[in-house]
């Protein structure tokens, strides 16, 4: 019994997407920017798997990003309705300066409209 290439591929395919499948979900944007890369891709001369996989990265890239801008905006309503001094506000502040260093653009400008000297 011979075994072809073709299915053999294909076999460890579906072994990898089961085991991915287990993964805890930090893919996040993945599904969507690969089936617009796949699409992306096959239009573009049949590259479909190169779509997928570029777009799964793409697609996870932004995601962080725009989780990333919505935390900052949320630590940055919570530390200005905090009282003075209080913990809170200097646990947001340390969020705040932690996304700024990521250079993530809304806290960074934050830190700079505000003065505050990050280290």
């Amino acid at each position: 019994m011979q075994i072809s290439i073709r299915s053999t591929v294909i076999a460890a395919g579906c072994f990898a997407g089961l085991g991915l499948a287990t993964l805890p979900a930090h893919a996040l944007g993945c599904i969507s920017g690969a089936a617009a890369g796949a699409v992306a891709g096959h239009v573009a001369g049949g590259h479909a798997v190169i779509g997928a996989a570029t777009g799964c990265f793409v697609g996870h890239e932004l995601a962080v990003k725009r989780d990333r801008e919505a935390e900052a905006n949320k630590l940055i309503a919570d530390y200005e309705t905090a009282p003075e001094g209080s913990p809170e506000r200097a646990k947001d502040l340390a969020g705040i300066d932690k996304l700024a260093r990521k250079n993530v653009p809304i806290a960074v400008k934050w830190v700079e409209e505000h003065h505050i000297n990050s280290q």
